[in-house]
């Protein structure tokens, strides 16, 4: 899956030598995910070119001499760019060098729950901060490379864990799950949590059954039950603004079983509950808006200001929802991941297409043809303050692309 990295700043440090280096501040998704020094990152792409050879990207050059102030900022500015086009290719993303660390890790945890390797591709790291009453905010999905413990530490939020929760967008896929005990017992216990805390919207009557369901510890029977929840499986995202119907509308979003549904809170205070299938959505992007705060501190942090954007179709007309959330990434993940189901069941029907499905244990090649050209764009800063305005597009999605 694509991914958006950035150097939003870089500091000056002392060796134990009295000499300088420079260490970047290296950004994932708005995040921070590492600091890393130019010699470490250029070890790096030696490893990545012994393997990928003429395929990488052109790594910013060494300098012998001492640099200016101007020569660090382009210097940074490349070792971005660098970062950016590393992970265009799909191939790169899934190498050893990328994903062996986070591999080793996922195995040792699916170890000790039981979960079969074979079913891993169905479940997912997150980074969840508990908020007040009880309620929780998903912050972002960890990529394969992260490393659970040092993303928890770079999060400089409070009350953040990492949970492993399922990665899909289809509940039907539930029953692929059901024959492993510890897979099962996941997928209930986070049906129960996502119904006590409304992100399933059960009736009176399903919410009676399901709690009898629960007394009697029959799991299967609850989750048949719980696929015909309104919601149930989809991702809620925190109460955010969009500029649907009008500007500066409140919104709550759920993102699940091939649709995008909003609840809009007007200027007058009514409710207007708007879906989107996700056959009307054309295309989306991802505009970040970061500024850099704590300047003074021994420390300087990024501020997440996103938003992301999909055109759809209404009427024969294309017009575009724009909605500003922090959870932009985690919501264009959502999008990316339910293309990818569909994509999945395509290839089930009709065997003459072909795609590479690269999520769920063995990679196993079918054939496809997408009916319908979506995309995924990001909007990078062009400058700490101001919002972007160049588009640097991360190209067609595809099935390797996810």
């Amino acid at each position: 899956m694509k991914m958006h990295f950035c150097i939003p700043v870089s500091q000056q440090r002392l060796d134990p030598l009295g000499g300088r280096y420079v260490l970047y501040s290296v950004y994932l998704d708005g995040y921070l995910f590492c600091r890393v020094r130019y010699s470490q990152l250029r070890r790096w792409n030696e490893q990545l070119r012994r393997v990928f050879g003429n395929c990488l990207p052109p790594f910013p050059p060494k300098y012998y001499l001492a640099m200016t102030t101007s020569m660090a900022d382009e210097r940074r500015d490349q070792l971005e760019q660098y970062l950016q086009n590393v992970t265009v290719d799909p191939n790169m993303l899934r190498s050893d060098i990328f994903i062996d660390f986070l591999k080793f890790v996922q195995l040792v945890v699916s170890h000790r729950i039981g979960l079969s390797q074979e079913l891993l591709g169905y479940f997912g790291l997150f980074l969840i901060r508990f908020c007040k009453e009880g309620k929780q905010s998903v912050m972002k999905k960890l990529v394969d490379f992260e490393l659970p413990y040092v993303s928890l530490r770079s999060a400089e939020a409070e009350n953040c864990r990492v949970g492993l929760r399922k990665w899909y967008m289809d509940p039907s896929l539930d029953s692929v799950l059901t024959d492993c005990p510890a897979a099962l017992q996941l997928i209930y216990m986070q049906a129960v949590q996502d119904i006590e805390k409304e992100w399933a919207k059960p009736t009176q009557a399903q919410r009676q059954k399901l709690q009898a369901l629960q007394k009697e510890d029959n799991q299967t029977k609850f989750l048949e039950l719980s696929r015909e929840v309104r919601h149930y499986g989809y991702w809620r995202l925190d109460p955010c603004t969009c500029d649907y119907p009008q500007p500066g509308c409140g919104a709550v979003l759920s993102v699940g079983k091939d649709e995008i549904s909003c609840c809009i809170t007007l200027p007058d205070n009514q409710t207007q509950e708007v879906i989107f299938q996700m056959n009307r959505v054309k295309r989306w992007q991802v505009t970040f808006l970061g500024t850099l705060l704590d300047t003074d501190g021994p420390q300087r942090t990024l501020n997440q200001n996103l938003e992301l954007r999909f055109q759809f179709s209404e009427e024969n007309h294309w017009p575009w929802f724009v909605i500003y959330t922090k959870q932009a990434f985690l919501l264009s993940s959502c999008l990316k991941k339910m293309i990818s189901e569909k994509m999945v069941k395509l290839a089930a029907k009709n065997p003459e297409m072909q795609i590479e499905v690269p999520e769920q244990g063995n990679r196993k090649k079918h054939r496809v043809q997408q009916s319908q050209k979506d995309f995924s764009r990001f909007l990078p800063r062009k400058s700490k303050i101001e919002m972007a305005n160049v588009d640097c597009v991360l190209g067609t999605i595809e099935e390797e692309d996810l």
